[in-house]
């Protein structure tokens, strides 16, 4: 029998092969929810694993997470998640999203022998993670976080299209966080206004909504709205916004009430959103940015 791992933060969620094409240009890069969520909760300071699926042939990645002090359990797969981001316009809410492989659905197993204050499930389409999972994580009493990308693109003859949940109103209450963006809110709520979005998610028995937006970061907490602004100097680095604000703010509930952790999702969401790739700024320059962008907003110690 194998020894139970203690973290702070679980990233579940399969890494992707990404071509990102942009009214910039074509990039290809290394990505997946999980791979911007677990960066970035790492460079917040709090004990991070991932489990994720990948083809062998994509093993830097995994070599990266252990670089950085991360934990990775990795399920080697005949392909990696191979997708094809496109950006039609400036706005990182318009995207058409394509799949050429995947790597299959992560099971409740393969999290048997690891224990976190908290998980953050962040997926690219329907199926990589089920109600089993879901449930089994609750059982544990943990801090369950999910990302509604990850239920709300299905995918249908290579291309992710976004459709109603079924299961969402069984799913949430088992959830503690959810971030969706306003186009995914609106898909699975039928409310284009994203604070009438947020109330609706909430009515379905999820405590904290998490929305992203192109100006920010909405928080829905306890019937109390709490709004933090993006300021990126440029969208260079946009793919991964969500997964990344995300990680951020699961990571920052584990020491603050949702409003202050919505202001460290937002700022290290900006900040990211200027480079390509997962968050790599230190924390002396978050802090500052933070001073400087939410004068008022109340710095705390990151969480043990």
């Amino acid at each position: 029998m194998c020894s139970v791992k203690q973290y702070d933060l679980i990233c579940i969620g399969n890494y992707t092969k990404d071509t990102i094409l942009s009214p910039t240009g074509k990039m290809h890069v290394d990505g997946g929810a999980v791979n911007y969520a677990a960066h970035a909760a790492n460079q917040l300071g709090v004990k991070v694993a991932v489990v994720t699926h990948l083809s062998p042939e994509d093993r830097r990645v995994i070599d990266k997470f252990k670089q950085m002090g991360i934990d990775c359990y990795p399920t080697y797969t005949p392909t990696s998640t191979t997708m094809r981001l496109e950006y039609p316009t400036s706005n990182p809410d318009e995207r058409i999203l394509s799949v050429a492989s995947t790597a299959g659905s992560i099971t409740p197993k393969e999290l048997e022998d690891l224990h976190s204050k908290s998980v953050a499930i962040g997926t690219s389409f329907r199926g990589e993670v089920g109600l089993d999972l879901i449930r089994t994580l609750k059982q544990k009493g943990t801090f369950l976080g999910a990302d509604m990308q990850g239920f709300a693109r299905v995918l249908r003859d290579e291309q992710l299209y976004l459709e109603p949940w079924d299961e969402l109103s069984t799913a949430l209450p088992y959830l503690d966080v959810i971030k969706s963006d306003a186009v995914e809110a609106e898909c699975l709520t039928g409310e284009a206004d994203i604070y009438h979005a947020a109330k609706i998610f909430s009515q379905f028995g999820v405590k904290e909504v998490v929305i992203t937006f192109k100006d920010g970061v909405l928080v829905y907490s306890d019937g109390q709205y709490h709004l933090a602004g993006f300021y990126s100097a440029n969208l260079s680095g946009r793919s991964g916004r969500g997964d990344t604000c995300l990680g951020a703010y699961m990571a920052m509930r584990l020491s603050l009430e949702p409003s202050r952790a919505g202001i460290w999702a937002a700022a290290v969401t900006s900040m990211k959103m200027e480079k390509l790739g997962p968050f790599d700024r230190t924390l002396e320059e978050l802090t500052a940015f933070i001073k400087e962008k939410y004068p008022a907003a109340q710095l705390a110690q990151l969480a043990e």
